[in-house]
């Protein structure tokens, strides 16, 4: 099957729930990341990497909970997200595409795949790591590195990478992300405000974004994971079930 036809049917079946797909191949992301995350494909095997936006609580994941309030769900947002890639894989024959999620450990209970690492080779958003930032002397954790969206800042998620194991693409066009950061004074604030300060969400708008979570994403996600079930339930109730 060809690339084209593949982003086609990406596009129709992931766009009406505002995720997007980035294209790479596996030789980009290898070459990033150690020896036990590489990717055990062909160099040239094309994946793509699927970013939830700000409008997928609302296309997707309020449908997806309000339609199934009999189904024991253990995480909602992660559930919905393999309900919404689960389609991806029944729109090909049987094994064409592997789907990683985010969330996925591998048996030594590390992730199976760094998504941060996707994000930047696809082009997606560019991943700011800490190499070279001097922090100070004494910090309560290691910091992490944080990706930003050119459009959306922190407002968004990398959700999963999608690998299309028999198709190979030697001259995929190679799409460099965006560095939003302009100096390395901005950059150092976006990462002490990731890494010390993440729950007020102030790293989120280090620049100016195109949209945001709404109001009621920001209380469903600021919220514990006993307290998510009671805010679906009131959403129930405003809302109705969607059949």
């Amino acid at each position: 099957m060809e690339r084209n036809n593949i982003a086609s049917i990406l596009e129709k079946i992931l766009s009406p729930y505002a995720i997007e797909v980035h294209p790479f191949k596996v030789s980009w992301y290898n070459e990033c990341v150690p020896k036990q995350l590489k990717l055990h494909k062909h160099p040239d095997t094309l994946c793509y990497l699927a970013v939830s936006t700000p409008s997928t609580f609302e296309k997707a994941f309020l449908p997806f909970v309000l339609g199934n309030e009999e189904v024991a769900l253990k995480d909602p947002f992660d559930q919905c997200m393999t309900f919404c890639f689960s389609r991806v894989k029944e729109a090909f024959t049987d094994g064409f595409v592997e789907v990683i999620q985010d969330f996925e450990l591998g048996l030594n209970r590390r992730p199976k795949a760094l998504m941060q690492t996707a994000s930047h080779v696809s082009g997606a958003a560019y991943f700011y790591t800490c190499k070279g930032v001097d922090f100070p002397a004494v910090l309560p954790k290691k910091p992490m590195g944080v990706c930003i969206h050119p459009k959306y800042g922190g407002w968004f998620a990398l959700r999963a990478i999608l690998i299309f194991q028999d198709v190979q693409v030697p001259h995929l066009e190679r799409r460099q992300p965006v560095d939003v950061i302009s100096t390395p004074e901005r950059k150092l604030e976006l990462l002490n405000l990731f890494n010390f300060s993440w729950k007020d969400g102030r790293y989120r708008d280090i620049i100016r974004v195109q949209e945001k979570y709404s109001d009621r994403q920001r209380e469903y996600f600021a919220a514990s994971p006993g307290q998510r079930w009671a805010l679906i339930e009131r959403w129930r109730q405003e809302l109705g079930t969607v059949g």
